[in-house]
């Protein structure tokens, strides 16, 4: 992968790679969300360009992009905006503390969307734990932000008994 330019725009580890996605966000006020996402979830404006209404953001490696919905410059959109945006996708990024950001964002009076949960996913023989919340940015957004509470083996029983679920979903 051709990373020219990369370290002079992201801060970080000469030795780390650029991420391979960044979402950018069509948002209704830029202002606003940058409000939400700077100053109350704690993302770094790591730069601006003000003349296209866009930012660039980083949040403990998750970077996002946000961009005026209606400002100048080239937009890329396939229907009309309809609120709530987002919708049928929610970003999952990983924290070192979701504890405290969950207490912030609850202060705040954000709109929660799944209380701060404890949820194990099964990947093969193994589950993944996440200590996780979903919030929903001023634009409807969702962001699923998660703690890793690392793995555990599959109990038997529970996977017996999705197999059963899904093979009378499937009949």
């Amino acid at each position: 992968m051709n990373v020219r330019g990369w370290h002079s725009r992201y801060p970080g580890p000469q030795s780390v790679a650029p991420p391979r996605l960044i979402p950018e966000l069509d948002v209704t006020d830029l202002r606003t969300s940058l409000d939400f996402y700077v100053t109350i979830v704690g993302f770094e404006l790591i730069y601006d360009r003000p003349d296209e209404r866009f930012a660039m953001l980083n949040l403990e490696g998750a970077y996002l992009m946000l961009e005026e919905a209606l400002g100048p410059g080239r937009r890329f959109r396939t229907a009309p905006l309809e609120r709530p945006h987002g919708r049928g996708v929610n970003f999952q990024i990983q924290l070192s503390n979701v504890n405290a950001l969950y207490k912030k964002l609850v202060a705040a009076d954000a709109q929660i969307v799944i209380r701060l949960e404890e949820q194990w996913y099964r990947s093969g023989e193994q589950e993944l734990g996440n200590r996780q919340f979903v919030v929903a940015d001023p634009d409807g957004f969702l962001l699923r932000f998660f703690s890793d509470l690392g793995s555990r083996p599959t109990d038997p029983a529970n996977h017996a008994i999705a197999c059963r679920h899904w093979l009378t979903l499937e009949s």
